[in-house]
């Protein structure tokens, strides 16, 4: 995401960029300083003191809270700019997203949005991620809405962007969605399991399944079997990178907790999340993709391939 927006911001421009990996942000701007200039910040509140726009992505409530709230070093304690616009691209709870945006309004930091992101790392490397917005739909009374589309064009695909009114909202959809993906990987995992166990060649059970009832996005894009895909899926690379087994106890828990809220019971997410919980402590799955869990639950790698801890070996490659 961060590589799209220094391709695509004008090139005398300055990118800046904090993250807690001084590694991580020394690689990106050796890779891609030669676009424009990048300056590396040690906090958020300096990434924000002479930025118009603010993109973050962060593992959980807490770290967007650090980010935004920290009286120190993080946002809030940045100069007064009303014209700044925060763009939150992590996956939280509503709740806290508009505790977030309700003390930055206070101090008159700018416009903070809940933009979360889907389409995995693929989308996020082509510049093409679906956007569910917080904010209400572009129009001429709004000054905001050309400049949040213009920076969120830099990372996602305006024809997929989603206006959803209201801070918050973002999550809430993002969140149903998750709950989705959640569920049907493990069931996805769990279907393949059984059809191969009992015989099926697994390049003959996706034929079927993808051209029938049970055809999905997570079956297509994130197939948990090795080298049935004849495109790049997180199980053709030892199941790295992607987004992290243990990731998907954050996920399925914000849309338990989102059902009991409103009376809705989650039963697929509370019987997910039990399998989810055992799979993000055994080792072929932790730090790797999700889709692993095909391995957790007992599932046939295809001929030639061995599973050794965090280790993948077929043929003449070695995957780590």
């Amino acid at each position: 995401m961060a590589s799209n927006i220094r391709k695509k911001m004008p090139s005398d421009s300055i990118l800046y960029i904090n993250d807690i990996n001084i590694n991580t942000c020394e690689k990106f701007k050796n890779e891609f300083s030669s676009l424009g200039q990048i300056k590396i910040v040690p906090t958020a509140r300096e990434a924000a003191e002479e930025s118009k726009y603010v993109l973050s992505i962060v593992p959980g409530a807490k770290d967007v809270k650090n980010v935004y709230l920290d009286e120190k070093d993080g946002i809030i304690s940045s100069r007064i700019d009303e014209e700044r616009l925060l763009c939150e691209c992590s996956t939280i709870d509503a709740k806290s997203t508009r505790e977030i945006g309700e003390k930055l309004k206070e101090r008159i930091l700018g416009t903070y949005v809940d933009t979360p992101v889907s389409g995995g790392v693929p989308a996020a490397e082509r510049g093409d991620l679906s956007m569910l917005i917080g904010h209400p739909a572009p129009s001429p009374e709004s000054p905001i809405s050309k400049r949040l589309e213009s920076v969120l064009s830099m990372i996602g695909s305006p024809a997929k962007f989603f206006y959803l009114n209201h801070l918050g909202a973002g999550l809430t959809a993002k969140i149903s969605n998750n709950y989705l993906s959640g569920t049907i990987l493990l069931a996805t995992a769990e279907a393949l399991a059984i059809g191969v166990a009992q015989g099926l060649d697994p390049k003959d059970l996706y034929s079927v399944i993808r051209a029938s009832t049970g055809q999905s996005w997570m079956c297509d894009h994130v197939m948990p079997i090795p080298n049935v895909a004849d495109f790049w899926v997180p199980s053709n690379s030892g199941y790295k990178p992607g987004f992290k087994t243990q990731m998907m106890l954050k996920d399925l828990g914000l849309g338990i907790e989102a059902g009991i809220q409103v009376g809705v019971r989650p039963t697929m997410a509370e019987a997910a999340m039990q399998v989810w919980e055992s799979a993000s402590k055994d080792e072929r799955c932790y730090d790797r993709d999700g889709s692993s869990v095909y391995l957790h639950i007992g599932g046939n790698l295809p001929a030639g391939y061995e599973d050794k801890g965090k280790r993948i070996i077929t043929g003449e490659w070695t995957f780590e």
